[in-house]
This record gives structure tokens, sequence and C-alpha cells, in this order.
């Protein structure tokens, strides 16, 4: 049985491998503006369900949790799926990278006036005000001294960025060193 799990694992990381690589295709297309993102209606609730399960393992494995607080009444937005998704795994994927004890994430969706908020909060190592200001660039990485273990290309977030941007959405991030930090993303709803 466990075998297995690790078994799906690899095949997930795997996937995820794949998904980097096209990531980056993907951020050289954006720039050049030749991505055509299709969007449909979802019910973002739904999508932030199915971004958990992706990383569902990792953060079982260290011990950690997820926990959700989908209160939003107003739920419906025009997305990509898949970049979607993408998106909030990656964020996902940071908190679990970012937490030095188990990963203990909260995500909370609202509605103000006609957007929806989706906060994303870890309890991790937090970021300095430097990092936070460049937090989004590409190959932006802060220097973290004890925490090598800590692997990426500082690709994310600057995808992360592009897609919300394309999606005439905000995302924008509050931190404090030691304390975690917390991801917002505001998208406009639709009826």
């Amino acid at each position: 049985e466990k075998v297995m799990r690790y078994l799906q694992m690899i095949r997930e990381e795997n996937k995820r491998m794949h998904a980097q690589i096209e990531n980056i295709l993907r951020i050289s297309k954006l720039e050049k503006k030749e991505l055509d993102l299709q969007k449909e209606r979802y019910d973002a609730n739904e999508l932030i369900e199915l971004a958990i399960e992706h990383i569902d393992l990792m953060v079982e494995d260290r011990g950690g949790n997820v926990k959700t607080f989908l209160t939003a009444d107003r739920s419906f937005v025009l997305v990509n799926q898949m970049h979607f998704t993408n998106v909030l795994v990656n964020i996902l994927d940071n908190a679990i990278k970012y937490s030095p004890e188990e990963p203990k994430i909260e995500i909370y969706t609202e509605n103000v006036k006609n957007f929806l908020l989706i906060k994303i909060k870890d309890h991790g190592a937090g970021m300095s005000k430097a990092a936070l200001k460049r937090v989004f660039e590409k190959f932006y990485r802060e220097h973290t001294g004890d925490l090598h273990n800590v692997k990426g290309h500082g690709l994310g977030l600057s995808y992360v960025k592009q897609i919300i941007d394309e999606h005439n959405g905000q995302v924008y991030v509050e931190s404090e060193k030691g304390k975690g930090s917390t991801f917002i993303i505001k998208l406009p709803l639709i009826n």
C-alpha cells in the first residue's frame, strides 16, 4: 500500500515536472502575446478542491493539513481551467515548500462587491519586506540562508501573476518573516 502511494506520488511529481516545462513555454508565449486563453464559466470553489487534490499527498506526507473555509456565496468566474488550477497549485506548492515545520494551510473564499477573493494562508517561513516587493518577478528567489532544501527556478509566481492578469484579476501577498504568507487572488465574478 505504501509503495502504491509513493508510486502515485512519483507519477504526480512527474506530471508536475512536465507542467513546469510547459509553464516556461507558456510564459514565453504570454510575453509574446501568443497564448490564447480559452475561458469558461467555473465554480472557483470546485477548482480549489481540485487543486488541493494535487498537493494532498505532499501535505499529508509531511504531517500537515489543508483546511478550507469556502464561504463565498457567489463563486462563478470566467477562467481557463488548466491555467487557473496551475495557479492555485503553484501557490499551494510554495506554501508547502516554505513551511519548515509541517505545512498548515488555510484557504478562504469570500465575496467583496462583484469580486471573488481567494486567500491562501500558510504558517511557514514568511518573507522579508524586500522579497515582498519582488516576489512576482521572473527568476526572483529570496535568499533563504538555511533553507537550501527549497527547489525551484523562481518562475512559479511570475506565471501566477501573468495568468491572473490575463483573467482581469489581481494577485498580491501579505507576509511577515517567521509568520507565514497569505496570497490573495481577486477575480471578477460572472452571473
